[in-house]
């Protein structure tokens, strides 16, 4: 069974500002810097917690959002193809769909970590990333019950 340490090189760290960043930011240091880029919204909280990293801003609001959609999806291709990354790393939310996506399509491996705070439920875009996941990681023990083959990593926080 595969584990977050088993993906080196160069990582692509996708996800929405707030509380899906800073669980993002807990999982850092496993890529060292110039190792990791980082693609989310410019948001205050997001600009100063990567104020020293290599970042992209993404497009906001994603939820329900079609032409923001579209955008991000164009942004997915373009930077895939500029990084080059080993591994697209995500904690949602909808921004991380398009990068999976064309990850999976240039065999690109991608690592889901589902949300800290959903322990009952699954999230959409967990659902959605899911069947595009190389590693699924779950951090409570009750949410492999919700996603089978799942992988425990614990709270991230």
């Amino acid at each position: 069974m595969q584990s977050l340490t088993d993906f080196s090189g160069r990582a692509l760290l996708v996800g929405s500002s707030g509380g899906h960043l800073a669980q993002l930011l807990a999982l850092a240091e496993l890529w060292p810097r110039g190792q990791r880029h980082w693609v989310t919204f410019d948001t205050a909280d997001a600009v100063s917690q990567l104020a020293s990293e290599d970042v992209t801003w993404a497009h906001h609001p994603t939820t329900r959002d079609f032409p923001n959609l579209a955008r991000n999806t164009r942004l997915a291709r373009k930077v895939l193809a500029e990084q080059k990354p080993d591994v697209v790393v995500s904690t949602g939310a909808a921004v991380a769909y398009p990068f999976f996506l064309f990850a999976r399509a240039k065999g690109i491996p991608t690592v889901y970590v589902e949300v800290y705070d959903r322990i009952d439920s699954r999230t959409l875009t967990g659902r959605l990333c899911r069947p595009l996941s190389t590693l699924f990681c779950v951090q409570w023990e009750e949410q492999q019950s919700l996603d089978p083959g799942s992988v425990f990593v614990g709270p991230l926080l």
